[in-house]
């Protein structure tokens, strides 16, 4: 581990940025990305969970999807880590600031049935969901148009990967839970 302690920039810190934005706004942007960052990495972190862990009648094909949609989202967190930076922001990085910073609650370490996994992600996938929305509109009228695209394009992957869940949990997929009937 590295002893070299020479801060360049603290953490929660906004700089002047080349973009031409009012650092004013670029800080409730990049307080706004740095959430996004979080919950990105959260849900990340339960796909991964739920793609080592998958078992079943379906296996390969959920396996992989759920290998995609936590590609999609590691890159979605990889955009909005570069926006933020780009506006002068520092991105949150270390799992105790990101486990802090998160606005959704992730699941638990157990290993669930995979149709409880996958309506917990579509829970998650919903919240985060949410929070885009929200984040695209206080880009556009902080007159941060391209901050507010890049979170445009990754909701338009955010709920596609959520659909998809949807269409996993229908009655005629997955093998049925047994009733104790």
């Amino acid at each position: 581990m590295s002893t070299e302690k020479t801060v360049r920039k603290q953490s929660g810190e906004v700089e002047d940025n080349e973009l031409r934005l009012d650092r004013e706004k670029s800080k409730e942007i990049v307080e706004a990305l740095n959430d996004d960052l979080a919950d990105s990495y959260t849900l990340y972190h339960q796909l991964r969970k739920h793609h080592w862990n998958v078992e079943g009648a379906e296996f390969r094909d959920l396996h992989i999807f759920l290998g995609e949609a936590a590609e999609n989202t590691e890159a979605a967190a990889d955009e909005i880590a570069e926006r933020l930076q780009a506006l002068g922001g520092a991105p949150v990085s270390s799992m105790p600031n990101l486990a802090e910073r998160s606005t959704v609650e992730p699941e638990d370490s157990n290993v669930y049935a995979i149709r409880e996994s996958l309506r917990n992600d579509l829970a998650m996938y919903g919240d985060v969901i949410e929070s885009l929305r929200e984040h695209v509109e206080l880009a556009t009228e902080l007159g941060d148009h391209a901050t507010a695209q890049i979170l445009r394009d990754i909701l338009v992957q955010t709920e596609e990967d959520a659909h998809h869940i949807e269409h996993y949990l229908e009655d005629d997929t997955l093998v049925a839970e047994t009733s104790n009937e």
